[in-house]
C-alpha cells in the first residue's frame, strides 16, 4: 500500500505560469488533436505526462487535471483517443469507446500516437509517464501491460479488468492505482484479480484504497445522482493527487 503522504514536486506550484496549445497528430488516416499544458516560467524541458481522458472524450475534467499536473512542473499533453469532432456528440463517443474497449491492440496504438506526439513536444524531456481517469486508467493500465516505455503509469478510479493480462518481465513501468472502496463499476473482485495479476507478471505495483469513494471521484462538476455510482469526493480528490504527485515525483526522478 501507498501512503498519500505527499513528497516534494519537480517545483512549487506557486510561482506556475500555466500555457496552453493545441497539438495536433494522427494514429494512422485518424486525426488527433491533444492539447499540451506546461509552464512556461521554466525554461528546461521537463518530465513529460500524457493524460488519458476518461469516457466522454477530451474534455473540461481532462483539461482541469492536465492543468493540475502541470502546475508540478510536468509538461502534460491531455491527449485526444477518439478523433477529431467526436468529443460531445454521444452516438460517435460511445461507438469510440466501444471500439477502443473491444481491441486492445488499437488502444495500445491510440495511446502509443499520443506518446509519440508528446515526446515531440520540445517542453517534454524524454523521461515520460501516462496517467489516466476512468476509461483513461484502463487505457494507462493496457499500455502499461503492453510493455510501452514509461517510467510511470497512474489509474485512477479506472476498470482493471483486462483479457490481456501482464506477462512476467513484460512491464517496464512503476504502477500506481487509486480506487474509491465503494465503486460499484469496478467491484472488489475486480481488484483482488488485479493484485494477483501484478504480483504473477513481477510487477513494481502499489494501490490505494480510498474507504469514503465511488466511482469519479475527482470529477467535481458530477451531478449527484446523476449516474448511479459516481459521486465526487473531495477529500478523496485531494489524497488521490497528493498520492499521484509523490508517486510521478518518485518515477520521473533524474
Amino acid at each position: 500500500m501507498l501512503s498519500d503522504k505527499p513528497c516534494s514536486p519537480p517545483r512549487p506550484a506557486s510561482r506556475a505560469k500555466i500555457a496552453t496549445r493545441d497539438v495536433p497528430y494522427n494514429d494512422l488516416d485518424v486525426r488527433l488533436t491533444g492539447q499540451l499544458h506546461w509552464d512556461e516560467a521554466q525554461d528546461s524541458p521537463k518530465p513529460g505526462i500524457l493524460l488519458i481522458h476518461g469516457g466522454a472524450g477530451l474534455d473540461e475534467h481532462a483539461r482541469e487535471q492536465a492543468r493540475r499536473y502541470a502546475e508540478l512542473g510536468y509538461a502534460v499533453l491531455a491527449c485526444d483517443m477518439y478523433g477529431d469532432g467526436v468529443a460531445g456528440d454521444r452516438e460517435r463517443v460511445m461507438a469510440c469507446l466501444t471500439a477502443l474497449c473491444d481491441d486492445p491492440a488499437l488502444l495500445v496504438r491510440r495511446g502509443q500516437a499520443g506518446l509519440a506526439a508528446l515526446s515531440l513536444c520540445p517542453e517534454a524531456r524524454e523521461d515520460l509517464a501516462a496517467v489516466g481517469f476512468c476509461f483513461g486508467g484502463m487505457a494507462a493500465l493496457t499500455l502499461a501491460r503492453s510493455g510501452a516505455n514509461l517510467a510511470g503509469v497512474v489509474s485512477i478510479h479506472g476498470s482493471l479488468t483486462t483479457g490481456k493480462p501482464a506477462e512476467p518481465g513484460a512491464v517496464a513501468a512503476k504502477i500506481l492505482v487509486c480506487h474509491g472502496a465503494l465503486d460499484p463499476h469496478v467491484p472488489m473482485d475486480d481488484v483482488a484479480a488485479f493484485t494477483d495479476e501484478m504480483n504473477r507478471a513481477e510487477v513494481d505495483w502499489r494501490l490505494v484504497i480510498y474507504g469514503t469513494a465511488m466511482h469519479g471521484f475527482t470529477h467535481r462538476h458530477a451531478v449527484a445522482g446523476a449516474m448511479p455510482g459516481v459521486a465526487y469526493d473531495p477529500l478523496t480528490d485531494e489524497r488521490s493527487f497528493a498520492a499521484t504527485s509523490a508517486f510521478l515525483a518518485e518515477a520521473l526522478a533524474p
